[in-house]
């Protein structure tokens, strides 16, 4: 059983360059679950699931701390989801940075941590 929590969108501070922790850039998280909901899905509580406002929170809290790699931000997220939902069995955190500065035309960069 999966719980995605697609495309999130933030405007954060993150980049190697000095520039892009000054100007900002708009990114995307997504954050894949493995986690049985089965009682909720049977009850209709929430106290047999996992509160996406909560992990939405968990993930703006990261997302407003200022970092060089968006590697390090993925991180980030992911340890403070696990620490929060020990019931997770698995999880992936997938941060991308639109339009990214190099020297060419790129949608997005994105990388991808699992835990």
């Amino acid at each position: 059983m999966q719980i995605l929590l697609e495309n999130m969108k933030f405007f954060a501070f993150h980049g190697a360059i000095p520039e892009e922790r000054i100007v900002g850039c708009t990114y995307t998280v997504t954050v894949k679950m493995d986690v049985d909901f089965s009682e909720a899905a049977k009850t209709d509580d929430l106290k047999g699931t996992i509160n996406y406002a909560d992990v939405f929170n968990l993930v703006k809290e990261e997302m407003k701390k200022p970092s060089n790699l968006i590697e390090h931000v993925a991180q980030r997220i992911l340890d403070v989801i696990k620490n929060a939902y020990p019931q997770v069995e698995a999880l992936e955190v997938r941060v991308s940075k639109h339009r990214p500065p190099v020297a060419g035309d790129m949608e997005r960069a994105t990388v991808v941590v699992n835990g």
